[in-house]
């Protein structure tokens, strides 16, 4: 987003706001401190924002905002850039990342939990702002353009630049690459950002990422411990393959060094991304088939590995054994895929947290009639458009109850019932 002067301008301010749109270039928020500053000696000066402001996908008001980032859509809608004509505003596509929507609503509930509690913030109340980033770094940096600066359409540089709510604090994103992007806008500002799933050890550069904090730890024990693991099942022959992000980069290069040290010979290190081109996917997957190496690094994303994977089975494939990081060894939905059978690596330690299994599951009727993700959740679990109706409370009520066989077999009947 951009602010840009409304049309009855004098001379004087113009030279200034050429000085401002190359600070949207190189600088990007520092925009907002600029036009007030060249803007303070004059009366009755209005800015809008340029572009198209994004609406959460979930919100709530409160006397402190929080927002949320999380990358529920795998994919950003390609947008052909023809210079004549203002750009269409970025969309998210392709199918829904099922945890990140869990990850999204277990933010919702410590919220409402927080607001329960009469220990807790008493008197206050916190509200939310919940966005998806689409796996996406410019989405990821629109979205920490609105939450640090607010939705007002129009605003006088003689008053407060904002009237709308602005957030108190960021949590999010699960990709170390989106996370530093925000971080670069909101940092200067004191906003602090807490992420859950962001581990590149590159974050813990305090000089650069001041207001960062995170509840996972970072790669740098990660790599060290899957180099031990190597070396304890007595494989010193390894090939391994990376995410080109600063997730996959900064890790491989820390594993790199910890495999180093422990002995162990690397044939191969190659990179590739779910953006690249087909054919660079399938030359890590050749490289992976045709090499000598039978146990196989893959510091790999979760959006990347799928790709990968559909790769590899495409044609067959000698056994290989897969080390993998965290991010996608304990993913369920790579797990099904034949290929990842005996794969090993260091999962996330889990806890029960009492109340949040029952908020993930009831899905009321309004909560989804109002929620388009949510209705886009349920469609696509069930392969089908739906009709909101009493069915909903129904086959929830069911399967907390049930075992998962005896779900499903009721989910596949309401859908049925409730299907067009």
């Amino acid at each position: 987003m951009r602010l840009s002067p409304a049309p009855t301008l004098d001379s004087s301010l113009a030279g200034s706001l050429v000085l401002l749109h190359l600070a949207v270039v190189t600088g990007g928020f520092a925009l907002f401190a600029s036009a007030s500053i060249s803007a303070s000696g004059l009366e009755s000066v209005r800015c809008r924002l340029q572009g198209t402001p994004r609406p959460p996908a979930f919100s709530q008001d409160g006397d402190f905002v929080i927002g949320g980032v999380f990358s529920m859509h795998y994919y950003m809608h390609t947008v052909d850039h023809s210079y004549t004509s203002l750009p269409e505003p970025l969309q998210c596509t392709g199918s829904m990342d099922s945890r990140e929507l869990r990850f999204s609503r277990a933010m919702i509930f410590a919220v409402e939990e927080i607001n329960n509690s009469s220990d807790l913030l008493p008197g206050v109340t916190l509200g939310y702002q919940v966005h998806d980033s689409c796996n996406s770094v410019p989405m990821a940096v629109k979205v920490a353009f609105q939450l640090a600066n607010g939705l007002d359409p129009m605003f006088d540089t003689g008053e407060q630049c904002s009237g709308s709510a602005t957030v108190t604090a960021i949590v999010g994103e699960s990709a170390s690459s989106p996370t530093i992007s925000m971080l670069r806008i909101i940092s200067p500002f004191g906003i602090p950002q807490v992420s859950h799933y962001s581990t590149c050890a590159c974050l813990s550069d305090k000089k650069q990422y001041p207001t960062f904090f995170r509840t996972i730890p970072s790669d740098q024990f990660q790599a060290a411990a899957l180099a031990h693991l190597i070396r304890h099942f007595g494989w010193t022959w390894i090939g391994a393959v990376r995410s080109d992000s600063d997730y996959g980069n900064n890790g491989m290069a820390a594993f790199l060094q910890a495999a180093q040290e422990e002995g162990i010979c690397v044939e191969y290190s190659e990179a590739f991304s779910l953006t690249n081109p087909l054919s660079r996917v399938q030359r890590v997957a050749d490289m992976i088939r045709s090499s000598t190496a039978q146990v196989v690094v893959a510091f790999v994303s979760a959006w990347d590995m799928r790709i990968l994977l559909r790769e590899m089975e495409r044609l067959p494939s000698p056994p290989r054994q897969w080390i993998g990081s965290e991010a996608w060894v304990t993913d369920p939905d790579l797990l099904r895929f034949g290929l990842c059978a005996g794969a090993i690596g260091f999962g996330i330690q889990r806890s029960v947290i009492p109340g949040l299994r029952d908020f993930l599951l009831d899905l009321s009727q309004q909560k989804v009639s109002n929620s388009p993700l949510l209705t886009e959740f349920w469609e696509g679990a069930f392969g089908c458009r739906l009709r909101i109706g009493i069915y909903i409370s129904i086959y929830l009520s069911v399967c907390l109850s049930v075992r998962p066989s005896v779900c499903w077999s009721v989910g596949l009947l309401v859908s049925l019932s409730v299907c067009l």
